[in-house]
């Protein structure tokens, strides 16, 4: 069976995967190639990528399909890899752009139209979702500022933080990066048609928009980025585990998990 695939297509393939050498050009190619490197993160993102980039009816993709294999990714793959490709640090508009598309933002994020709905509708869902609703109450719980703090926020609470923001992702309320200029997080949705309920609809938005908490764990992310890679094990030291440094000699594993990630999308219906 034949198998052709959009140049958009195999753009979005190559920046989720990586590329051979391609390691220290950027610390989210870093995390991209380390997941690729390790079986059970590939294995996870293999999967949420081709339901992601899957198709139904006019144009449409399996958002439900799509959110519950992500919701997969954050539970079941290894926290360090999963963590580093959701918050790896960017110092270029390239590498930002990386990051925001990493989980297939078009099917898992945005949607189904072009204008992002009230966020009470999503809002809403979530309530009334036995997934989604205690996942926003532990990211308010998680993420909530501590007056008692000397910047208002516990620094130790960072990785709860972080853990509990991930979890959203594959639930009604996904939230992603909103730009490919900033570390800034929304879900897609706004408050202009929210009636009577302005005030309840700012509130939720600003759990992502105005959240200094959750800004400030990021940051943190950020700055123990290198511990978070050095504190892995290595699979040459015990195979049973990830191995989380890439060299330019080991680009065969890149160009195999590319290939098998076409093999698999040649069994979607793309078009």
């Amino acid at each position: 069976m034949g198998l052709c695939l959009a140049p958009a297509l195999l753009l979005l393939l190559l920046q989720l995967l990586g590329s051979p050498g391609s390691a220290g050009r950027n610390r989210c190619l870093d995390a991209a190639e380390a997941c690729t490197a390790d079986a059970r993160c590939e294995r996870l993102r293999t999967e949420y990528v081709a339901q992601c980039l899957g198709r139904v009816g006019a144009g449409g993709c399996p958002r439900a399909r799509c959110r519950r294999a992500l919701r997969r990714f954050f539970a079941r793959g290894p926290p360090a890899l999963t963590h580093a490709l959701l918050f790896c640090p960017c110092a270029t508009a390239a590498c930002a752009e990386r990051r925001r598309q990493t989980f297939v933002p078009a099917c898992a994020f945005a949607g189904p139209g072009p204008t992002p709905p009230s966020c009470l509708a999503p809002l809403d869902a979530c309530e009334h979702s036995r997934i989604c609703g205690p996942r926003l109450l532990a990211f308010q719980a998680s993420c909530s500022p501590a007056p008692s703090a000397p910047d208002g926020c516990l620094l130790d609470e960072a990785p709860s933080c972080l853990r509990a923001y991930a979890g959203l992702v594959g639930t009604a309320v996904t939230p992603n990066y909103v730009d490919n200029a900033s570390a800034r997080v929304a879900p897609w949705c706004d408050c202009g048609a929210s009636g009577n309920r302005r005030e309840e609809c700012e509130a939720f938005r600003g759990l992502f928009t105005r959240n200094r908490c959750l800004d400030g764990a990021i940051q943190a992310f950020d700055s123990g980025w290198s511990p978070i890679l050095k504190n892995q094990p290595d699979v040459r030291q015990d195979p049973e585990h990830s191995l989380l440094q890439v060299s330019s000699a080991d680009g065969l594993l890149v160009g195999e998990s590319l290939l098998s990630m076409l093999f698999v999308l040649a069994l979607q219906p793309l078009l």
